[in-house]
């Protein structure tokens, strides 16, 4: 059982998203410097691959990542290995939910974990040894059916309450589409980031504000 009694943020997103991969840092930082680490982080599963009909393509991801890295997380993506970029992330979103599972602080771990093997640390998770690798070595046993199963079920649930992409975040009766990021897109020059730092304080504090700490 979760040893958190404070608000939990609740967050669509896939494991292969880079723009996930930065605003869950960045919700992260904000949890951290407000000293509430009594609220947890719940990453729900937004798989991409049945939302879009494909897999992610490794190329775009790269320069998705090369963006992000450029102009507004100059630490990150520090080796994204397009050569071992997963095939699918629908067994990895299951692991992270049996992390969640045992408890809300290992599901997030998990959760982190996946994706800074992604993308900090170049493995392949889509590769039955590396996830085993990697739940191993966070303490939880591998996915079964009825982590496959929630996998689909949060999509479901994402398209019931209208998420708009990964990441998308919920908390009580506000919902944000990646808070951290102000993204465009122009025809000629390309994605232009810019890390929205008002935007997720904002998000945050609501947040935060629901259940404060005595």
């Amino acid at each position: 059982m979760s040893r958190t009694t404070g608000p939990v943020i609740e967050v669509f997103a896939d494991v292969w998203c880079p723009f996930a991969h930065v605003g869950l840092r960045a919700i992260e930082e904000q949890r951290t410097a407000a000293g509430r680490s009594d609220v947890a982080i719940r990453v729900r599963a937004w798989p991409l691959e049945l939302v879009n009909g494909v897999p992610l393509d490794p190329r775009i991801t790269e320069e998705h990542a090369d963006e992000l890295r450029a102009q507004v997380a100059p630490t990150m993506f520090s080796d994204l290995d397009v050569d071992r970029f997963p095939t699918s992330t629908l067994e990895a979103l299951a692991l992270a939910n049996r992390g969640y599972r045992t408890d809300l602080q290992v599901g997030e771990r998990v959760s982190c974990a996946l994706r800074d093997a992604l993308f900090e640390e170049g493995r392949d998770i889509s590769d039955p040894v590396v996830l085993e690798y990697l739940a191993h070595d966070l303490g939880v046993v591998m996915p079964d059916e009825s982590d496959r199963a929630a996998v689909l079920a949060d999509w479901h649930e994402g398209e019931r309450r209208g998420v708009l992409g990964s990441p998308h975040f919920f908390c009580g009766g506000t919902d944000v589409f990646c808070p951290s990021l102000d993204i465009t897109k122009d025809p000629t020059e390309g994605l232009s980031v810019v890390r929205d730092a008002s935007r997720l304080t904002a998000f945050v504090e609501r947040c935060l504000a629901r259940t404060r700490p005595a």
